[in-house]
């Protein structure tokens, strides 16, 4: 289950580099360790890589099919075991973990699906003697950086789109969930994908994945994480790369008085608290209508009151489990303490879980805000925690403009049961995704990017696959035979 050794040109390899622990969150205990690999290690990841793109692009398409298709499978059988891994690693219930693995396997089977659709283009010519084909090549190595919230599915957005195209990855996976990442890179070496296709090397991201991003032999990097950092990788390239960088967000939503109050509650309580509210499209604050306010606010509370904690291992179909480390905790905490100190009014939560199990680990309740204003960090910082602010609105204009005041364009939601209010909220909205009257916007067979400070690129979808292709312009010009 806690397989720590490093996937190099088609051999599991034991690092040499400085030795890092791995905690199980909802105990403090270590569970395992992994090495920081050294940049000789990296290297030889990257030449594996290289070595292995030329066969891996010229091979048929539906040969790289066949063998995604293969992988997923072999994802799914093992699917217990992979989720159990990432629960111990990273804190969210079982049954969640089962979740998120299936869907790592539906996205190889629609990125296999995908990889044999690959349409160019004729392009006329004011002669017509002239004809202009725009073919798709893969673009060559990539590297993958990947965060610890979803630590199989996001890697598997990367896996899918770029092996689809034909690229060869190195994925560098997050130094926090490890051993989940390493079970899927085992099922996808044992699916038979060939070697050199698919290297794994672990450590920290500021000097593994650092040394991917300045590698002259690296292609394109694709990126989930924060800000901060996807603006040093954007700033740090030694070479001219393409760059995908989903970097999170702030996101709203907006509750109008024609809603369906129970299911905006009921969507609210997912999207904010799901995995702890360590999300990227996690419902961060929410402008509610004065006329519906407090029906709101006291229907939301004690939806948050009613989610259930626990170990995942324990209690697999908890709601939620630990958060992921101390660092989003004490975030969670601080962002609490200053809506407090500039009078928010504390509606749920704002504690930890009582009881002797949790007197260790990072738990913490749901916790739900009312009365906040742009003053405070929760309504302006992506908390990444169980904690959501709420504020009434009076006009429709005044929500969508404080919906729109962030940096940040990855996601947004709105509950209407009026047309109208739909097509003026949906198109005045600046995020790459806006989901009305539910709380998943994002599917697999749809783009998913953001706006803004939110990153550059799409994964998901049809674009999430063009995202790994160079376009090659072949102008042709062609005499008439001799004997026409």
């Amino acid at each position: 289950m806690f397989e720590s050794e490093m996937l190099i040109g088609g051999e599991w390899v034991p690092g040499t580099g400085d030795v890092l622990q791995v905690q199980n969150p909802a105990t403090e205990e270590t569970i395992g360790t992994i090495t920081n690999a050294t940049t000789e290690e990296i290297d030889r990841a990257i030449h594996a890589a290289r070595k292995a793109f030329p066969a891996w692009a010229g091979l048929s398409p539906f040969k790289r099919a066949e063998l995604l298709h293969k992988a997923g499978e072999l994802i799914d059988q093992r699917k217990d075991d992979i989720a159990r891994a990432m629960t111990t690693e990273q804190g969210k219930p079982l049954n969640e973990a089962r979740g998120e693995v299936s869907k790592l396997a539906q996205t190889l089977h629609f990125y296999a699906e995908e990889g044999v659709r690959v349409h160019g283009e004729i392009i006329p010519n004011e002669s017509n003697a002239y004809q202009s084909l725009v073919v798709r090549e893969p673009i060559g190595v990539v590297a993958a950086i990947s965060p610890w919230n979803y630590p199989a599915e996001l890697i598997g957005w990367k896996i899918g789109g770029a092996l689809a195209a034909g690229c060869t990855i190195v994925v560098k996976p997050p130094e926090l969930t490890p051993f989940s990442p390493l079970a899927i890179a085992r099922a996808l070496h044992d699916a038979g994908i060939p070697a050199g296709v698919v290297n794994m090397v672990t450590g920290k991201g500021s000097s593994v994945g650092q040394h991917l991003v300045e590698s002259p032999l690296v292609d394109k990097v694709a990126f989930t994480g924060s800000g901060a950092v996807g603006l040093r990788i954007q700033q740090s390239s030694l070479t001219v790369k393409k760059l995908s960088l989903e970097l999170g967000g702030n996101c709203p939503m907006i509750v109008t008085a024609t809603a369906d109050l129970d299911a905006a509650v009921k969507g609210a309580a997912r999207r904010s608290f799901r995995n702890m509210g360590q999300i990227c499209i996690a419902i961060n604050r929410i402008y509610v209508a004065e006329s519906v306010y407090e029906p709101f606010l006291s229907k939301l509370a004690a939806a948050a009151d009613a989610l259930t904690i626990d170990n995942g291992l324990d209690d697999p179909g908890a709601d939620l489990g630990a958060m992921a480390s101390a660092e989003p905790l004490g975030k969670t905490k601080a962002h609490l303490a200053d809506a407090l100190q500039k009078g928010a009014r504390l509606m749920a939560g704002g504690r930890p879980p009582e009881g002797e199990k949790f007197r260790k680990g990072f738990f913490f309740r749901p916790t739900v805000l009312a009365d906040c204003t742009h003053e405070m960090q929760v309504m302006t910082e992506e908390t990444f925690g169980p904690l959501v602010g709420v504020a009434p609105f009076r006009t429709l204009s005044e929500a969508v403009e404080k919906a729109n005041d962030t940096p940040y364009g990855l996601a947004s939601y709105a509950y209407t049961k009026h047309m109208d209010e739909m097509r003026y909220i949906s198109s005045r909205l600046d995020y790459g995704n806006v989901a009305i009257n539910n709380v998943d916007a994002g599917i697999i067979n749809a783009p998913y990017g953001g706006r803004k400070q939110s990153g550059v690129g799409y994964e998901h979808g049809r674009e999430g696959m063009l995202e790994y292709f160079n376009f090659k312009h072949v102008r042709i010009c062609f005499d008439e035979p001799e004997d026409a």
